[in-house]
């Protein structure tokens, strides 16, 4: 697979993965895991998946990632906002999905994806 080219001053999908990975453990994200699914599709580079335990804690997670990343890059949609149990941040390259621990097990992202590269950030 060509790699995309990056506009010059631009950040990396990898490195976009490690920024948005690093913000949600400062917010106390559970179950930090970055997905490479390069090899597996061309939809996206990167999923970043993690977990809160309520849903203000979801969105304080996903506020504390759309602020952090703002000077930085802006999301293309942001949907799941209104219940808080699963919501995706698409960044495009990186897809970033804020699960309650309920909802994650149900899904279970990383199974469906389980050929990527899979890297677990911070206690797992």
């Amino acid at each position: 697979m060509t790699p995309r080219k990056r506009r010059p001053g631009t950040i990396s999908s990898e490195e976009l993965a490690y920024k948005v990975s690093e913000l949600a453990l400062s917010k106390k994200a559970e179950n930090i895991h970055i997905l490479d699914v390069r090899k597996q599709t061309n939809i996206t580079d990167f999923f970043l998946i993690c977990s809160g335990s309520t849903d203000v804690h979801v969105n304080a997670i996903l506020d504390g990632i759309l602020e952090g990343t703002d000077h930085v890059v802006r999301p293309w949609h942001v949907e799941g906002r209104e219940a808080l149990r699963w919501v995706l941040i698409d960044y495009v390259d990186v897809v970033v999905h804020i699960f309650q621990q309920e909802a994650r097990d149900y899904y279970e992202l990383e199974r469906l994806w389980a050929d990527a590269d899979l890297e677990v950030v911070g206690d797992g």
